[in-house]
């Protein structure tokens, strides 16, 4: 069948995770000769890359889907994918209750998209849900940025938090070889891309699942050993990562990220809750004390790096006093961002079938009281850059004031200054700071910094 007028639409829910995913199976769909439409109205092949972290998210996807499925009833040629983890836990269950479904995949199967569709397009409806070993990935994504990228490091996850779906969907720990990362990246490199996010669910667990270990028994591969020998790749000048978790993030890796100059002075490590009682409770395999012991090495090392974390509040039983242990945790550290969630029941996590839910009144409290304090620290976080001169990747245009560029920090403050972006897109550009806001800065350029030639 000929594809060459075809068009795709991708709506992505979630974390950087599925980002990454949509921009694979992006790339696979181009590769099919199939062109990217803005409008899902206007597509033939419709992809939702679904979450089921919040329930609010997965309620979106079914009302998009309503939609998309009526107007299948006028154009029984449209395709309708829904991939990701609402696809991995809900499998042929989402078929019943949307039978105009073409194609239902899990996050594992991103890779596969290809043949899977090309099933559909010989008549079939196809459930992909099966654990998988995950091939490498040879197609390239359609990134969504020309100036910074994502690139898997480790999919799945073993942790068992008792909160978390993301086990049950992405499956265990598979990680990539180093030089299979380490060769994506070099290929990036030379077509311009300046920084780098390498992902994985639970990053510090990665290489844990390759084979050879040093004679005194530590693993060859480490997530510190990889940035060691992917840290120099030609032409990426920045390197960030996510997420760590707190029980394996050591010394040894902070060390690294000191010593080596791309690494960017940025730390993401969720704590979920200030209450070891609570922590306990959610499986996570550390106290508050060893988290904030990891940020005073962080600080040890480099006193100006910027942390940012996950919490979530109205966890089952959590008493006040255990959500002010959370309150003093946050004034404590002063966070530089805090990505905040009231609890919400996942289906086939533990926590889920607890009979101590908190009401809804009780998390929404809970939740505003934390976020204002979330801004209070984050403002306060913000004044140390007033008046210094900051080094900014220049990424896009202000889409609110045209005559202005945006980009980030090291510490991955979002910044704004005059600039043409045709000029400036993609340069490292000396920024003296003149406003400061809680999450945002704005500065004068001061000069660019040519990126060396790859």
């Amino acid at each position: 069948m000929t594809t060459s007028k075809r068009r795709y639409h991708i709506t992505t829910f979630g974390c950087q995770m599925n980002k990454a995913d949509s921009e694979r199976m992006a790339g696979i769909l181009e590769d099919m000769g199939f062109e990217f439409s803005e409008d899902p109205n206007n597509a033939d092949v419709i992809l939702y890359n679904t979450c089921t972290i919040r329930d609010n998210a997965e309620q979106k996807v079914y009302s998009y889907l309503g939609r998309q499925a009526k107007r299948k009833h006028e154009q029984p040629n449209l395709t309708l994918v829904v991939a990701g983890c609402v696809a991995q836990q809900e499998g042929e269950s989402l078929l019943r209750r949307v039978p105009e479904l073409d194609l239902v995949m899990g996050p594992q199967h991103a890779n596969r998209l290809k043949d899977l569709l090309e099933s559909v397009f010989e008549g079939n409806q196809v459930v992909a849900t099966e654990p998988v070993h995950i091939m490498e990935d040879i197609t390239q994504p359609r990134r969504d940025s020309k100036v910074t990228a994502w690139v898997n490091v480790i999919y799945g996850c073993n942790e068992r938090c008792t909160y978390c779906v993301v086990p049950n969907v992405r499956g265990v720990e598979q990680s990539r070889t180093p030089e299979a990362i380490r060769a994506e990246m070099e290929e990036l490199g030379q077509q311009g891309y300046k920084e780098i996010t390498l992902l994985g669910q639970n990053i510090d667990a990665y290489g844990r699942d390759l084979p050879g270990v040093t004679s005194e028994g530590r693993h060859l591969h480490t997530f510190t050993d990889l940035l060691y020998y992917v840290h120099d790749v030609p032409g990426i000048e920045r390197l960030r990562f996510a997420t760590s978790h707190p029980r394996y993030f050591t010394e040894r890796l902070i060390k690294a990220c000191a010593e080596l100059p791309k690494v960017c002075e940025h730390f993401h490590i969720p704590f979920q809750s200030g209450d070891n009682e609570v922590l306990k409770a959610m499986a996570r395999g550390y106290t508050h004390e060893k988290y904030r012991r990891i940020i005073d090495t962080i600080r040890r090392y480099m006193p100006d790096a910027s942390i940012s974390a996950d919490a979530i509040v109205g966890f089952p039983g959590e008493t006040e006093e255990q959500f002010e242990n959370t309150l003093k945790l946050v004034d404590d550290i002063g966070f530089d961002q805090l990505n905040t969630a009231a609890y919400s029941p996942r289906p086939g996590t533990p926590a889920a079938w607890w009979t101590n839910q908190l009401s809804e009144e009780v998390k929404n409290d809970r939740l505003q009281r934390l976020n204002h304090l979330v801004n209070v620290k984050a403002a306060e976080r913000s004044q140390r850059y007033f008046g210094r001169i900051e080094e900014v990747l220049v990424e896009d245009q202000n889409p609110k004031d045209k005559t202005q560029v945006m980009g980030r920090t090291r510490g991955n403050r979002l910044a704004f200054f005059t600039g043409d972006i045709n000029e400036l897109k993609g340069q490292l550009v000396k920024v003296k700071i003149t406003e400061v806001r809680a999450f945002s800065l704005t500065g004068e350029p001061i000069e660019v910094r040519q990126a060396m030639p790859v």
